[in-house]
């Protein structure tokens, strides 16, 4: 016994000195899951991992203290609570929903939300959706008083972002969206997300994780070049729902609704708007 426990020390201690020099610094890297390595070229893997690892550790890349790069993580319950934490210091994240990857930060942080712009090459006259973890949260950004009872539970959570005017008692800050009395709310019917949001105890901003103009993002794949600017990038594969993104409805006037973006809900949604007795105010061209 003592010598097969010598003999396997020796090789651990072998093994421990042929990889070391290979590895990119792992100080600092978590403790759980597969360890993730800096992105490395192949000669410095110097093929002393399976090929089947290749993607593994060339692609999982992890920012430790340089600024380069995002963390990649699974969207996962285990790994909210950092993105949390991300999200109260200022910083940008990239998350799946139940449509497409978005970008996310606090919709209270002046700071977070220039960052999203800057991202994304985006116009700050084009406004920004919110995120929230509840139904019943909307009341605190936005004025729900004149929509029919049951209204927003039937539509939400799910695929769709409803307009609502902001009016006088919303905690958002004025700066999201200024000179604009109206906000975009989202409900994802993505647990991740939610929970993210609950714990933020604000409202997520929330937009496509693209460059704007360009396609929207299903897979993470999609816009990895925007990686480095993200804290964190959660990954939940391809998102089966296609490009269209959630059917946009205005639902600012009593008794009417209107149409902005078809998306990829449009038929359920209407059917259950005039289900609580909503007049069609007509779809934006």
């Amino acid at each position: 016994m003592n010598v097969i426990q010598t003999t396997i020390a020796e090789r651990l201690t072998l093994l421990s000195s042929r990889f070391s020099p290979s590895l990119c610094a792992l100080r600092g890297v978590p403790k759980f899951g597969f360890v993730h390595l800096l992105q490395c070229s192949s000669k410095r893997f110097g093929g002393g991992f399976p090929k089947k690892m290749a993607w593994s550790l060339e692609r999982c890349d992890v920012n430790l203290g340089t600024g380069k790069l995002g963390v990649v993580r699974p969207a996962t319950e285990i790994h909210a609570e950092e993105a949390v934490e991300a999200l109260k210091t200022g910083k940008v994240i990239a998350v799946p929903t139940d449509t497409l990857y978005g970008f996310a930060c606090d919709a209270c942080s002046t700071e977070a939300v220039n960052k999203i712009y800057d991202i994304k090459g985006r116009k700050h006259t084009s406004p920004l959706a919110i995120c929230v973890g509840d139904v019943s949260d909307i009341k605190r950004f936005a004025v729900t008083d004149h929509l029919p009872h049951g209204l927003l539970d039937c539509l939400l959570p799910g695929p769709v972002t409803v307009v609502l005017k902001r009016g006088e008692s919303s905690i958002l800050e004025k700066s999201l969206n200024p000179g604009l009395d109206n906000i975009g709310i989202r409900v994802p019917d993505f647990n991740f997300i939610r929970i993210i949001a609950r714990g933020s105890g604000s409202a997520l901003a929330l937009t496509s994780a693209n460059l704007s103009g360009q396609p929207s993002s299903v897979s993470i794949k999609d816009f990895e070049n925007l990686w480095e600017h993200c804290a964190y990038i959660y990954d939940n594969g391809v998102l089966p729902s296609g490009r269209a993104g959630s059917t946009v409805v205005d639902l600012i006037k009593a008794g009417k609704y209107k149409i902005l973006r078809a998306g990829s809900s449009m038929e359920e949604t209407v059917a259950i708007l005039e289900r609580h007795k909503l007049v069609d105010d007509g779809m934006a061209s």
